[in-house]
Order: structure tokens, then C-alpha cells, then sequence
């Protein structure tokens, strides 16, 4: 959200370079790829990545921010800096484990795209995600490169001079480069210390530069983006639609829940993950449930359904995929249907809450009678005046009607 609103500004800004500061140890496989979309749609500009070296960070570019490094057209790392170790992994009761060769696969050939399209080295990529890659140091024409033993191999054959050097990336192991690593090997332009050294090598000066953090408004939109928020936000808006359905009329409740669900709905149209299937699938649902409680008698086919649209609705709200493929996306995919989950859950919970303690509130009380009477009462006979018993002159002394025998009522 944050980098989308970003490079539109800088389009709008007629902005000839784009430079990114990436300081991460990884993050979402999905985000990393929504990332590197973003930035790889930035055409009108030259991008940049930059792993920055201060008190205020950590001086990496690891797993998921290699990815984005890679994404880049140039990449500048400070000294003390590194970047790699890009395999996609996930959590299990384990610990930490690699995804199956389906996810590395796709990554993998991700990474080897975006090396291609950028003039990286494909190999140094790849080693970065794929630990079975050995690569070795190999001096052709008095320049060093990393080669792979099918490299080296051919090399051979059609009898290049060369002269091996090291294994840097061994067999099993991930490939991580220092910053001096990736100048030597010719992935990096080079070593820069200082984000105003950079903007100075591309002839720029700091009059020249924006520079667009975070604001407030980027902070509250990502608070409201949050799983906790997205919860609360279903619990009241789910609450608040029962209370509506309940009442006659269009009051507060429905107010409340349309803001609720506008918010987080709004959030997925956001971040690119809101459709028209979505919002199809949440009135649908609402639809029947309509139809449940005002026509069809009990709770059913009809019901249910509803019930799983809305809850749908929301899951695919907050993913940019219907059905999950890799790893990574079952993980997000559990993560999200928890976040709904819970939502659901607790304004159930909160339903029942309702249901069982606001009769029994003050407020309600006076409507509700709260003694029983045992059979056969009769109710206190009330004196008439003249005219009253006038009229009644011609009816009956008493009159008693019986209600299956719980009551009297006597005038």
C-alpha cells in the first residue's frame, strides 16, 4: 500500500529515479511479489535498490528482499550490508522449514526473471533460492565470476582459458553475499555509504530529492488493515447487522454495520484484493439470510448457505487468491480465515450476550411481565361509577373468560 502510493507520486512528480531502501530479513512470499510487481510496472523510471547500512537498521536484505532487490534495474549496498538466503519457507511445529519444490520452483523461476530482465547474474540468483546450485569462483580475461559446475564444464570443452577459484555457494547451503561480494561478482554497481552519496553518483543533488515516508495516514490505514482491527470490525458490523435485521426500520445499528463492512472491504479494494465476485458473494449471503428469518420458517439450506457467502466474502477479501496453490498461500489462507473466524465467533458470542442480558435490563423490564400467576387467579374487580353500571346494565354481572386454565380475568 505504502510503495503503491508511493511511485504514483512520483509518477504524478514526473520522477526520473526511484530509489528503494530495503532493510528486511524477509516477509510474505505473496507481499514480496505484489512488491516486485509494483515496482516492476514503474517503467516511466529508473529504479534502484539500496541496502542501507545505520543505527537504525539491520543491514540486510534477506529471503523475500532479495526477491524485491532483484526487481530493481540497478542495486547499490552499503558496506556491511548482505543480501540472499531467498529460499521460501514457513513455519511448522518444527521450527522453520523449506517449502516443497513446488513453491521453490516458482520462486526460483521468478528470480531467475527478474535477473534476466535486469541484467543480474541468472546463477547468483538462483543459487539465493535453490541450495542444490553449487557455484565456484572462475578468472576468464582477468574477471571474476561465479560459475556452476555445467558452466565450468562448458568452458572447458570449447577450451576457454580460465583459472578456478573458490566454491562460494555450496551444495545444501543458500547463497548469501556480502556487499563487497556482490560488487566483486558484478551483481551490485558498487559500495556507497550514505543515501546522499548514491543520490550524488546519479548527478542529483538533496534539493533534488523527496523523500516519502510513512505518515499518518499510511499508519492508519495500515492499523486498520491489521488482523486484530479486521476482527473487531466484523464483531461490531455482524452485531450491528443482527440488531438492524431485528429492528424495524433503518437505524444506527445499520449504519454502524454498513461503515463496518465498507472498512473492511475498502481495505481489500486498498491493497488489490477486492473484486466484484467479493461483494457479489457478501449481498448473496445476505440475501438468503433475509430470506431465512423473514420467509422460510426455522434455519436451513438457506441459511447456512448465507452464512458460508458472507464468510467467503470476507476471506477473499483479504487475499489477492480463491483457492490456495502453494504453501505459502494455504499459510495465508489459514491466516485469513482465522482473522474471519474469529470475527464470526465472537459476534455470535456477543449475539448470545445480548439476547440472554438486555430482557433482563432496566430498560426493558417494564415491558416484560415478570410474575407468574397461578391457575385460576382472578384479577382485583375495579368499582364503576352510575353511568358505567348504566351501561352494563343490560350485560351480564360478570363476565369470566378462561385461557387454558392459566388465567381469569374478571370485569
Amino acid at each position: 500500500m505504502f510503495l503503491g502510493r508511493s511511485l504514483e507520486e512520483a509518477e504524478q512528480a514526473g520522477a526520473e529515479l526511484i530509489i528503494i531502501e530495503i532493510d528486511t530479513l524477509g516477509g510474505r512470499v505473496d507481499t514480496a511479489l505484489e512488491i516486485t510487481g509494483k515496482i516492476g510496472s514503474a517503467a516511466w523510471a529508473k529504479t534502484v535498490a539500496y541496502i542501507p547500512s545505520d543505527s537504525s537498521g539491520r543491514g540486510v536484505s534477506w529471503s523475500a528482499g532479495a526477491l524485491i532487490a532483484f526487481s530493481c534495474s540497478e542495486l547499490w549496498m552499503a558496506p556491511g550490508t548482505s543480501l540472499g538466503a531467498a529460499a521460501p519457507v514457513y513455519q511448522t511445529a518444527e521450527g522453520t522449514q523449506v517449502a516443497d519444490e513446488k513453491v521453490v520452483s516458482a520462486v526460483r523461476g521468478q528470480m531467475a526473471a527478474l535477473a534476466e530482465k535486469n541484467g543480474y547474474p541468472i546463477n547468483i540468483a538462483l543459487a539465493m533460492v535453490d541450495a542444490d546450485i553449487v557455484l565456484s569462483e572462475v578468472e576468464v580475461g582477468g574477471e571474476i565470476v561465479l560459475s556452476t559446475e555445467e558452466e565450468i564444464e562448458a568452458m572447458k570443452n570449447k577450451g576457454i582459458a580460465m583459472e578456478l577459484g573458490k566454491t562460494v555457494s555450496k551444495a545444501g547451503k543458500l547463497l548469501t553475499l556480502t556487499a563487497g561480494e556482490m560488487a566483486k561478482y558484478g551483481v551490485s554497481k558498487g559500495l556507497v555509504s550514505t543515501r546522499e552519496n548514491l543520490i550524488t553518483s546519479y548527478g542529483y543533488s538533496m534539493d533534488d530529492v523527496r523523500v516519502r515516508t510513512k505518515t499518518r495516514s499510511d499508519s492508519i490505514i495500515t492499523l486498520l488493515t491489521s488482523r486484530i482491527v479486521t476482527s473487531l470490525l466484523l464483531i461490531v458490523g455482524l452485531v450491528a447487522l443482527y440488531l438492524e435485521i431485528t429492528s424495524p426500520g433503518f437505524g444506527i445499528p445499520g449504519t454502524i454495520a454498513l461503515m463496518c463492512f465498507i472498512v473492511v472491504f475498502g481495505a481489500g479494494g486498498l491493497m488489490g484484493r477486492l473484486g466484484s465476485l467479493e461483494l457479489l458473494m457478501f449481498f448473496a449471503g445476505f440475501a438468503l439470510l433475509l430470506l431465512e428469518i423473514f420467509i422460510i420458517p426455522g434455519f436451513g439450506i438457506a441459511g447456512i448457505l448465507g452464512f458460508l457467502l458472507i464468510t467467503a466474502s470476507f476471506v477473499f477479501s483479504l487475499q489477492d487468491f480463491y483457492w490456495p496453490e502453494f504453501d505459502w498461500q494455504w499459510a495465508v489462507a489459514r491466516r485469513n480465515l482465522g482473522v474471519v473466524g474469529i470475527g464470526v465467533i465472537g459476534s455470535i458470542f456477543t449475539i448470545g450476550f445480548i439476547m440472554a442480558t438486555v430482557p433482563r435490563a432496566s430498560v426493558f423490564s417494564r415491558l416484560i411481565l415478570q410474575d407468574s400467576k397461578s391457575p385460576g387467579y382472578a384479577g382485583s374487580s375495579r368499582q364503576v361509577d352510575e353511568k358505567e353500571e348504566t351501561g352494563l346494565s343490560d350485560m351480564k354481572d360478570t363476565v369470566t373468560a378462561e385461557a387454558k386454565g392459566n388465567f381469569a380475568w374478571s370485569c
